[in-house]
C-alpha cells in the first residue's frame, strides 16, 4: 500500500457521504507498498480502507478483483469485503482516479514469519485456490513471461546502474524460462502476491487475506513458487527449508500437488524471482522520489533467482517423494 495521490477534505467528504456508513471521523494516508494509494477511514459505523487505484492497475481489471474478493468470502476465506454504495456500486471515482471502499480486516502482519506461520500460509493458499475453482471471470497474468520481457525491455539500458551485471544476467535467464517455461499444470485463480504484507495474523493465527490487485488465472504451483520466494528466505538471504517444509506440507494437507507441479517447482521459483526482481528494479529507476513510498532492494531477488537457480530437486524444498 500506498500514497500516491492526494484526497481534499471536501472530496473525501462528499465520497463517504454516498455510502450508509456514517459520518468521516478521521483518515489518514497508508505508507506500505507499492502499487496503489491507500487510506485508513474511520467513520461513524467503523474503519475501512479506501483504495484509489494508480496507473498501472487497469481500469477494466477492476471487476475482476472486487467480484473475487465477494467470491472467496462467499465460500468462506476470510478476506476484505468491497463496501456497495446507497446505489449498490462498489467501484467508483475519486479525486480522478477510479477507487473503492473495503471493509477492514483485523489482524496484523508479521515482519518475521515462524514456521507456524509458514504452515497457516500453505493451508490458507491452498484453500484459496480451491475457493477459486468456480469463480466465472478470467484475467490473464500480465506479469507472466511476456510482461517480464516488457519490463525488461523499459529498464534494459539502466539494469547494470542498479546491479552491475544484471543486464546481461536478465537477458540469460530470460532466455532460459522462455525456453523450458511449462504450459501443461493445473490453472486456476491465483494470488500471485501473497507477500507476509497481504496475510493477516493474530498471535499465530491466520486471520486473513488481502490486496487481491495482482490476482489472475495461472499456474496454481506458480502461486507456491511465489510464496516459497516470500516466506521461506531469512533477512541474511540464506533459505530456510523448515519454513519451506511447513508451508508445503500444509498446502498438501488441503490440494495434493501433483508429480508434474513438483517437479516443475524449481523453475516456476525462478520465475517468480524474476517477476519480483523485474518489478522491484523498474520501481526503483521510475518511483517518484516525492511518493509516500518505501522503495524494495531487487537485490534481495536477485539472490534469490541465483539460489532456485542451482535446485535440482523439488525435495530441496523439503518435501520428499510425493
Amino acid at each position: 500500500m500506498a500514497v500516491y495521490t492526494d484526497v481534499s477534505d471536501e472530496e473525501l467528504d462528499a465520497f463517504i457521504a454516498s455510502y450508509a456508513i456514517g459520518e468521516l471521523t478521521s483518515f489518514k494516508g497508508i505508507a506500505e507498498g507499492v502499487e496503489n494509494s491507500n487510506y485508513l477511514v474511520h467513520t461513524e459505523a467503523g474503519r475501512y480502507i479506501l483504495t484509489l487505484y494508480e496507473k498501472r492497475v487497469a481500469p477494466q481489471d477492476l471487476p475482476y478483483f472486487l467480484s473475487l474478493m465477494e467470491h472467496l468470502a462467499d465460500r468462506g476465506i476470510s478476506c476484505p469485503l468491497p463496501v456497495r454504495d446507497r446505489e449498490g456500486q462498489a467501484l467508483k471515482e475519486l479525486a480522478g482516479r477510479p477507487a473503492a471502499l473495503i471493509t477492514f480486516l483485523e489482524g496484523v502482519w508479521v515482519r518475521k514469519p515462524s514456521i507456524e506461520h509458514c504452515a497457516g500460509l500453505g493451508r490458507a493458499l491452498a484453500q484459496f485456490h480451491i475457493a477459486g475453482s468456480d469463480f466465472p471471470m478470467h484475467r490473464a497474468n500480465s506479469l507472466s513471461l511476456r510482461g517480464w520481457v516488457g519490463l525488461f525491455d523499459a529498464i534494459r539500458d539502466k539494469a547494470d546502474g542498479i546491479i552491475p551485471g544484471l543486464k546481461a544476467e536478465i537477458e540469460g535467464e530470460l532466455a532460459e524460462l522462455g525456453a523450458q517455461w511449462p504450459a501443461d499444470l493445473p490453472l486456476g485463480v491465483i494470488h500471485a502476491d501473497l507477500f507476509p504484507d497481504n496475510v493477516f495474523f493474530l498471535g499465530e493465527r491466520l486471520s486473513g487475506l488481502i490486496d487481491f490487485y495482482f490476482a489472475c488465472n495461472d499456474m496454481l504451483a506458480y502461486d507456491v513458487a511465489v510464496c516459497l520466494n516470500a516466506w521461506c528466505f531469512e533477512p541474511d538471504g540464506s533459505f530456510n527449508i523448515t519454513k519451506a517444509r511447513a508451508l508445503l506440507e500444509n498446502y498438501e494437507k488441503e490440494r495434493k500437488l501433483t508429480a508434474a507441479e513438483l517437479d516443475k517447482l524449481p523453475l516456476l521459483a525462478r520465475g517468480a524471482a524474476m517477476r519480483f526482481l523485474l518489478t522491484r528494479s523498474y520501481d526503483w529507476v521510475n518511483t517518484d522520489a516525492g511518493a509516500l513510498v518505501k522503495q524494495k532492494d531487487p537485490n534481495e531477488y536477485l539472490r534469490k533467482l541465483r539460489f532456485h537457480r542451482g535446485v535440482k530437486s523439488y525435495r530441496e524444498y523439503g518435501i520428499g517423494e510425493h
